[in-house]
């Protein structure tokens, strides 16, 4: 590379870390602020708190990473600009196209980092963030999941008509267990409670039916403590399950939820093909932050940052609404979900980058 590329590959790098560090400790005063009471009341350690603020930092970049790199894109460029570096550059011979080089270098590396951060370190983030936020934070809030029906294993399936993951107690339960295609056991009850302290559920008015050959045998009673081949998890999935997994444990769980017939699935679908749309976005955002801010203009830098703004949160805008359609019963595709914003603002990129050179 020549200098003019080492030039412009600093500037790039170094402002968009430079704008990490920038804005990482106002999130965390943010973050702090609203929960500071939540902690003190639950009495969270100081290790903990502070393990999780570590955790926050790699959770909170990752999520701010397109607003902060088109941001400082705009940055560095409008500077660049409104010093006739870049009129200097092109007065040199240098076409458009070759003085995007060093951007497309600067995006490859920018992608490479972001690909392993959010399929390994992050996942292992997320693992120590939400584990915090359920005990210290969420665990005096009501979530609860309606009409489960779960495949647990080969020949075993259970149905609850809700189950209340605060109070870790489930209404109208049922599990079944088949050999071959015959229903050969089933157990009804009308409240399935997981007990922590035994590690046990709790059955209340239950009946277990043995289905014989030529007669069945029925068993009821007002209370039974028993343990079941699922997991308390299997119940009541939290969101943010996917979102602990890295790339190798992700697709396995996916399949295992698909084998279960998880209401869920287009929400872990949805975790899956972020991760990979993210690799994209930083090339796409390095090309609509040059175009928008390589050419001077009268209102000077100020403009190209309200642009900046503007579109930045316009594509996290786009990204959470197709995000949401992809998590309804007949939505979207999880994977249109990802592509539909790419595409729209690649085509926005192409268009301006054609009327920059025109």
């Amino acid at each position: 590379m020549k200098i003019i590329d080492w030039y412009i590959l600093k500037r790039y790098l170094v402002t968009f870390f430079m704008m990490i560090i920038l804005f990482i400790p106002i999130g965390i005063i943010i973050d702090l602020s609203e929960k500071v009471d939540e902690m003190i009341e639950r009495k969270a350690p100081l290790n903990e708190i502070l393990l999780y603020y570590v955790s926050f930092i790699i959770y909170f970049a990752n999520i701010l990473f397109p607003i902060l790199l088109f941001l400082s894109i705009i940055w560095f460029t409008s500077k660049l600009a409104n010093n006739t570096e870049i009129i200097a550059i092109q007065s040199s011979g240098v076409s458009y196209m070759r003085f995007l080089r060093p951007y497309i270098i600067g995006a490859t590396l920018i992608s490479v980092i972001v690909f392993f951060m959010s399929m390994f370190i992050v996942p292992a983030a997320s693992t120590v963030y939400n584990d915090f936020w359920n005990k210290y934070i969420r665990s005096s809030k009501v979530e609860s999941v309606s009409d489960l029906y779960n495949q647990f294993s080969e020949n075993d399936y259970l149905y609850v008509s809700s189950f209340n993951y605060g109070e870790k107690r489930g209404y109208n339960f049922s599990v079944e267990h088949f050999d071959g295609i015959r229903l050969v056991e089933k157990i009804n009850a009308e409240t399935i409670q997981w007990i922590d302290s035994t590690k046990t559920y709790q059955l209340i008015n239950y009946s277990k039916r043995k289905i014989g050959a030529t007669d069945d045998v029925i068993i009821k009673g007002e209370q039974l403590d028993t343990i079941f081949k699922f997991k308390i998890d299997d119940l009541m999935p939290m969101e943010y399950t996917a979102e602990n997994k890295n790339l190798f444990e992700l697709d396995k769980f996916i399949e295992r939820e698909r084998m279960k017939g998880s209401p869920n699935l287009n929400m872990y679908l949805l975790v899956k093909y972020r991760r990979w749309g993210a690799i994209s976005t930083a090339f796409i955002l390095t090309l609509i932050g040059v175009a928008v801010s390589s050419v001077k203009k009268r209102g000077g830098m100020g403009i190209n940052v309200m642009v900046g703004v503007v579109v930045g949160f316009s594509f996290v805008f786009f990204d959470r609404v197709f995000g949401t359609l992809a998590q309804t019963a007949n939505g979207l595709s999880p994977l249109m979900a990802v592509v539909i914003p790419n595409a729209i603002f690649l085509t926005l990129a192409i268009w301006l980058l054609k009327r920059v050179r025109s």
